[in-house]
């Protein structure tokens, strides 16, 4: 009767993490609607500005002596001295590997740059790999909770303007964003973005000169290019943290509505065993009442 009794208790703590993660599974899927939807119009409010970037810089690149190689936001820097490497993750677990395969990203582009002799000023966002890097004893050179699970813009934009900042002045060579983006309400897609310098080899001329989305005086383009610039930095910055909120509640809600089958499944195999181990004692019982009923005859 003890092993049935310890059976039984089993299956009360397992059902009982069942309606847990099941809880948790709804709770998810209502905030990745809702992050869904905020995520999909900013990609697109994204997309136009990095339209409108191109085109504006690709005039001047196109139309000006010497393009653009004055210009701090887009030189080509093929021996950085310091990068800055900004990783998003979660500040709660139980997402799956969300924020491993991030941690592992940062990690490997750490590796790639230290042995180029590229020093490394690491910054992050999220409890979850802040912890990580300084249980590994690693360096953290500014960090931040609480806003990877809330992306707020006013936040977003005062924690990357210093990034910016020392970019402009010469102290860094380059900014790089690491995160877990939201692809679909099944899958989540890895993402390592160099915020800065901005490529030009991409920039179409021919496609900047006829395109007439906008009407801007020649005079005011590198004005508008400077200003747009430290826009998209910014906004690609508060971006990285709507996409990686879907993402994050996407593979929570993954994980939940896995968990919850395991503890139906063992739910079942304890309900078996169960019902075996009582079989068996009913039978015991019934053989040594047998077995007295014989010895007394």
């Amino acid at each position: 009767m003890a092993n049935l009794k310890e059976i039984q208790r089993k299956i009360k703590s397992v059902s009982s993490t069942q309606k847990t993660t099941r809880a948790m599974k709804l709770v998810s899927t209502a905030k990745l609607r809702r992050a869904e939807e905020l995520a999909k119009r900013s990609r697109l409010y994204a997309q136009k500005m990095n339209q409108v970037l191109a085109e504006i810089a690709g005039r001047i690149n196109c139309s000006k002596v010497g393009g653009l190689e004055d210009n701090r936001f887009f030189q080509s820097i093929d021996n950085p001295k310091m990068i800055d490497i900004i990783f998003v993750t979660a500040d709660k677990g139980l997402c799956g590997g969300f924020n491993i395969q991030t941690l592992k990203a940062t990690k490997k582009l750490i590796s790639e740059y230290h042995e180029k002799k590229v020093k490394i000023r690491l910054r992050g966002i999220g409890k979850k790999g802040i912890e990580y890097f300084k249980y590994n004893e690693v360096e953290l050179y500014d960090e931040v909770v609480g806003l990877s699970s809330r992306p707020d813009k006013s936040k977003s934009d005062e924690f990357i303007k210093a990034s910016i900042e020392d970019f402009i002045a010469g102290k860094t060579d380059g900014i790089y964003i690491v995160y877990n983006g939201y692809k679909n309400m099944i899958t989540q897609e890895l993402h390592i973005n160099k915020i800065l310098p901005i490529d030009t080899s991409s920039f179409d001329c021919e496609g900047a000169k006829n395109s007439s989305m906008l009407e801007i005086e020649a005079q005011d383009e590198e004005y508008m290019l400077n200003s747009l610039v430290d826009t998209y930095a910014k906004y690609n910055m508060y971006y990285t943290l709507i996409d990686s909120v879907a993402a994050e509640h996407s593979a929570r809600m993954q994980a939940m509505d896995t968990a919850t089958n395991n503890a139906k499944e063992m739910v079942k195999s304890l309900n078996v065993q169960f019902n075996k181990a009582r079989q068996a004692a009913i039978t015991t019982e019934l053989i040594e009442i047998i077995s007295g009923v014989e010895s007394m005859k």
